[in-house]
């Protein structure tokens, strides 16, 4: 279910959304000034956010402004009576995805939450296809890799090992555990394969850098951590 945001300071609308908005099966959480609005949004992950322009604390607009910095893949609609057109353009520059001038009918409403749910779906996806930590990052649909912004090439299996440890990073991995899960085989303690591909990334990734990003934890395995402990 997806989760809505509204944030407007007449509580007779607000209510009015929140209970429109829950009948359509939404998840809705209700702010009443900019500042706790602001506040919830980033406490929590919301698909698409709803606020009015004339609101205590922080207006509309500059709210609109902050949380595309912080959150610049959350659709935000803005809702208001005024209805020039510079305001519009006030607010599609601040950030605003949509524009709805009041009064207006709830199901242009729904609509244009439909629309918008449908583009942070998409944008969730095409996100979820790249991999980061610290200055890492992994494109899985095209198969690049760079540090720093600086692309490395790496091996197929030089990329899954890489793949693998930043989607258990920060734990620690066994050689067995590696050996299954990248290899697709168990593990044979006479051989140290692992090590050395382990040794391949470490100096594509680790050689040139300051900071060491792959660690040998004795008689453990292998970790991706940021700082050793």
């Amino acid at each position: 279910m997806s989760h809505i945001l509204v944030i407007e300071d007449d509580i007779r609308v607000a209510e009015l959304l929140k209970r429109s908005l829950e009948e359509q099966h939404y998840i809705v959480t209700v702010a009443y000034d900019g500042y706790l609005g602001k506040k919830i949004a980033l406490q929590k992950e919301f698909h698409i956010i709803i606020t009015d322009v004339i609101l205590p604390n922080i207006n509309g607009i500059d709210l609109c402004r902050q949380l595309k910095k912080e959150l610049p893949h959350t659709p935000i609609i803005m809702l208001t009576a005024l209805g020039t057109t510079d305001d519009k353009v006030d607010g599609f520059d601040a950030g605003a995805d949509d524009y709805l001038v009041k009064p207006f009918e709830i199901r242009e409403l729904y609509a244009r939450i439909r629309v918008l749910l449908k583009r942070f779906d998409t944008v969730s996806k095409e996100q979820s296809s790249v991999l980061t930590y610290a200055d890492l990052s992994l494109d899985l649909n095209e198969k690049k890799f760079s540090r720093a912004g600086i692309e490395i090439h790496l091996t197929p299996k030089e990329f899954n090992l890489l793949q693998f440890l930043m989607e258990n990073s920060e734990r620690v991995l066994a050689r067995s555990e590696i050996s299954e899960k990248v290899w697709d085989t168990h593990f044979d303690t006479g051989t140290n394969f692992i090590d050395v591909y382990i040794n391949y990334l470490r100096k594509k990734i680790d050689k040139d850098s300051e900071k060491k990003l792959i660690h040998t934890k004795s008689g453990m395995g292998f970790i991706l951590k940021l700082n050793e402990d």
